[in-house]
């Protein structure tokens, strides 16, 4: 239901400086999306994941070992409805290929028959078909994945997916924005002249501010409810529903306090406590296709490279961080990794910007 507008917008002023660390973990806890009750739930003989029906080039065998998989996904490793999805379509790929490869629905007993050229077979077919290196080996991963579970499961052995190697990634940096660039994403004068309400605006605000000032993945800013937000002044942290549904307590800057109770002011549409915070023009959940496409409209603005991404705001406040003394240890949990070999690359990012600036002053370089 619609409310009372406000014509209400603020720019972000300041930067990340110090901020209160995290003095202890969070506990876990269940989101209220419905997905993983479901897929917990759901019986083997009834796919627990609207993924499975990309498997119709399946035995019945493989397809009902395929449900019983990603339900344990769900269970065990708590694995979100995307994720589930992205295996799912990634053990799809693999069988549609071996259905025309072996010339019928490949079953479990076909599996375990498999040589390693059946395989090196399908990696040729996928990159001849345009695939990356990085999602040729995300599919591997997924057969891979099955392939262990169904190993455990005493339901045979696919040897050959670990006979091969898969493909060598080229190693790449994360790409962080300058302080004043990203300190500027949630600068609404900046868009100043587009043909958007001033509560869209400063949504799109808020969400930046998040994305940067906090660490936040675009799905985990996204996720939050209205009753997870302090008001400006009452609080510095939010708790915030990572990866594998792990929660994790993060700082919030009051300057993004205060961009987000300036959006839920000018915001035409009533909030529930327990309801996403952050709404589309319609009242429904925001996309996070829309704040993709604020960072491209920004691009221009600010004359920032196509890297400028919204997950590039995440990767400027770790190195801001990192390039101001922060902690490994804390920046990781402050980012939710669940391995600090993860939150090491932003060293190497640190380091090559010092470099840069050594070779671009010394007199000598």
């Amino acid at each position: 239901m619609k409310r009372h507008e406000h014509r209400h917008t603020s720019p972000l002023v300041g930067e990340i400086g110090k901020r209160s660390e995290p003095g202890r973990r969070a506990s876990l806890r269940k989101t209220k999306d419905p997905h993983p009750a479901s897929l917990r739930s759901a019986p083997a003989d009834d796919p627990p994941h609207k993924g499975v029906g990309k498997l119709a080039s399946a035995s019945p065998d493989i397809a009902a070992e395929a449900a019983r998989w990603l339900t344990h996904l769900a269970a065990e490793r708590r694995m979100s409805p995307k994720t589930l999805e992205a295996y799912s379509r990634d053990l799809g790929q693999f069988v549609a290929f071996l259905a025309d490869h072996l010339g019928q629905p490949p079953s479990l007993k076909d599996l375990a028959a498999l040589a390693p050229q059946d395989v090196r077979a399908f990696m040729a077919s996928r990159r001849a078909g345009g695939l990356g290196a990085r999602s040729l080996m995300r599919e591997l991963a997924g057969a891979r994945s099955f392939a262990r579970f169904l190993e455990r499961d005493g339901k045979g052995k696919v040897a050959a997916l670990s006979a091969v190697r898969t493909p060598k990634i080229p190693k790449s940096l994360p790409k962080p924005l300058t302080v004043p660039s990203a300190k500027r994403v949630s600068d609404t004068a900046l868009r100043a002249g587009e043909d958007r309400e001033p509560w869209i605006l400063a949504r799109d605000a808020a969400v930046l501010g998040l994305l940067y000032g906090s660490g936040l993945r675009i799905a985990e800013a996204l996720g939050l409810t209205r009753r997870g937000i302090p008001a400006p002044g009452t609080g510095d942290t939010i708790t915030v529903i990572g990866k594998g549904n792990k929660a994790r307590m993060v700082p919030v800057l009051p300057m993004v306090a205060q961009l987000i109770a300036d959006y839920i002011a000018a915001c035409p549409y009533d909030l529930p406590d327990d309801q996403p915070l952050f709404v589309g023009a319609r009242g429904g959940p925001l996309s996070p296709r829309i704040i993709q496409l604020t960072m491209e409209r920004l691009r221009g603005a600010l004359g920032l490279p196509d890297s400028a991404t919204p997950h590039a705001l995440r990767h400027s406040f770790a190195t801001h961080l990192l390039s101001r003394g922060g902690d490994l240890r804390a920046i990781q949990e402050l980012l939710g990794h669940a391995s600090l070999s993860t939150t090491q690359i932003y060293t190497a990012v640190d380091t090559e910007r010092l470099l840069d600036a050594y070779k671009s002053a010394h007199p000598r370089a």
